[in-house]
């Protein structure tokens, strides 16, 4: 058995998972940015921990 060339077909194919990989990596260090930059914002932010939070009420 010898070792046969690649055909382009297995080129192709590994230039665009290597494109789609780098996309789908830039969408989660964009995502993961997002998230830091909220958090890191200062604001104060409330999740939803199923307390009743006065600041939240619409009866005043």
């Amino acid at each position: 058995m010898s070792i046969k060339k690649d055909h382009d077909l297995h080129k192709k194919r590994g230039k665009s998972n290597l494109m789609l990989g780098l996309v789908l990596g830039g969408f989660v260090a964009l995502v993961f940015g997002i998230t830091i930059a909220k958090m890191t914002a200062g604001h104060n932010m409330e999740a939803a921990d199923h307390v009743l939070r006065p600041a939240l009420s619409y009866a005043k």
